[in-house]
């Protein structure tokens, strides 16, 4: 063979090769569903956000992007979600969007692609089978149904979902408070690397699987870390909104948290490791734990 045609295949191959880039997950928000500063609190975790013009924090989302075919996923639809589509919208095409279940943190944001806002034109919604049901029969979501803003697609626990030829993403069902839908998780999976994401959940010992296999299964995880101890919120029976305390997960984790990247996310706005210098965050990276961060990027 020409050695200067050799030459040029072997540059054209290894072009081909550094194009070839690998899909990730980006966090589009790190707050629980009522965002930091929350409506009505002039405490001190919320009295300084207030007096900024900046908005530095979005509710909990991720989005799932192949920056090869332009395309991109949502996981659950927030109240910030003008913002949040924004940001994944600007070099990519979302092709869909996943809800985990029905508190308003985490599909409320499927109003803007209503008649109001965009006049969206079948978005793929994919859902559970519950969380189907509160769509089509509860107004206003159920005009999104009836002018075609949205087309539902039923998800089903443990039944992967193939996104394209590099990404799938897997449902499961986990404890919560279910009062209207099922809460899923997710299980996203890129040629490399795996992503689980559990933004809620109620105790981590109420769900009856294998819970360390299950995390330890993955690269990462996003795990729901809405609050840090049980101090947070005085005069509220915590045992109303079981989450895992972030100091009781820790200790849960402590025997995998060097098989698994695992870094906390949904804080809720009295949560001290929403400030990125408290001491609380730094000790917790100590621990061998991460928080997540606005914009932050896991590579699949």
């Amino acid at each position: 063979m020409n050695k200067t045609i050799l030459i040029s295949i072997i540059f054209i191959i290894s072009c081909s090769e550094e194009s070839r880039l690998d899909p990730y997950i980006i966090v589009l928000g790190t707050t629980q569903d009522g965002g930091a500063p929350q409506a009505g609190c002039n405490k001190n975790c919320c009295i300084n956000r207030w007096a900024s013009a900046k908005k530095e924090f979005f509710v909990t989302s991720l989005g799932i992007v192949d920056p090869n075919s332009k395309e991109a996923w949502m996981i659950d639809a927030t109240p910030d979600f003008p913002h949040q589509l924004k940001k994944l919208s600007d070099e990519n095409k979302v092709k869909g969007i996943f809800i985990t279940h029905a508190h308003i943190g985490h599909y409320s944001g499927l109003m803007y692609l209503g008649r109001e806002t965009m006049g969206y034109k079948n978005m793929p919604l994919f859902v559970g089978a519950r969380m189907a049901n509160f769509i089509k029969k509860n107004a206003p979501w159920s005009q999104l149904v009836d002018l075609n803003n949205v087309s539902i697609n039923k998800i089903k626990k443990d039944k992967e979902v193939k996104l394209n030829s590099r990404l799938t993403i897997k449902p499961f069902v986990v404890p919560h408070r279910d009062e209207f839908s099922e809460t899923h998780g997710f299980q996203i999976e890129g040629p490399d690397k795996s992503l689980i994401f559990i933004p809620d959940i109620d105790k981590w010992e109420k769900w009856d699987v294998d819970v360390l296999k299950k995390i330890k299964e993955n690269d990462y995880a996003l795990l729901d870390g809405t609050f840090f101890n049980e101090k947070e919120l005085p005069g509220r029976d915590m045992a109303e909104i079981p989450h895992p305390f972030i100091i009781e997960s820790t200790e849960f984790f402590k025997n995998i948290k060097s098989d698994v990247e695992i870094n906390f996310i949904h804080f809720n706005h009295t949560n001290p490791l929403l400030n990125e210098e408290s001491d609380f965050r730094n000790q917790l990276i100590k621990n061998g734990y991460g928080s997540a961060s606005l914009f932050q990027k896991f590579d699949l």
